[in-house]
């Protein structure tokens, strides 16, 4: 049972093969895991579908799903989080994202709703891109990571980052979304 959405049965997951609800937001994943290995030239292997970040703001935790991270030589390069609706409501989350899901600063962050996107070098936080035809392909990829310093992240930044996650993604959320969990 999902309270959060509509349920229309079950699909299968391009990347893994796994059963999950099929419901609208699903599909729209469904649709850019697709992109990503059909139209960017990515490997299955080189993209971790639902990822898990654990986030903290004072005594409150909570763990986050972050729809997609690209790994290519042993770095987490890119990240991606669908959301529907607007997307400039989502760049501060996915730049927060971009500095917690690795100990050092992931080079390109990606927000869509499915149907545009907008990519955000995620070190300066400006938009460098907009449209599902402009996330950088695996080529593309390997060149801004080639120039990427991939620094770290003093945990300072990490705390201030995972406040600001919280405060979007679970103080802001529907009561009723059962893919954040509140620990």
């Amino acid at each position: 049972m999902n309270g959060h959405h509509l349920v229309m049965g079950t699909l299968t997951d391009y990347l893994s093969g796994e059963l999950l609800p099929d419901t609208h937001d699903e599909r729209y994943r469904q649709k850019i895991a697709r992109l990503m290995v059909g139209k960017k030239g990515f490997l299955k292997n080189e993209i971790v579908s639902r990822c898990r970040l654990t986030i903290i703001a004072c005594e409150k935790r909570a763990i986050i799903p972050i729809d997609f991270k690209v790994i290519l030589s042993g770095k987490d390069c890119m990240v991606i989080k669908y959301g529907p609706g607007s997307l400039v409501t989502r760049r501060r989350t996915i730049l927060a994202a971009s500095r917690l899901l690795s100990p050092y600063q992931i080079p390109i962050a990606v927000v869509t709703n499915g149907e545009d996107a907008e990519i955000i070098d995620a070190s300066t936080g400006k938009v460098i891109a907009e449209s599902l035809e402009s996330i950088p392909s695996k080529d593309e990829l390997v060149q801004i990571a080639s120039t990427h310093s991939f620094a770290p992240i003093t945990q300072g930044r990490a705390e201030m980052e995972s406040r600001i996650m919280y405060a979007f993604e679970v103080d802001g959320s529907c009561p009723c979304d059962d893919t954040i969990c509140r620990i």
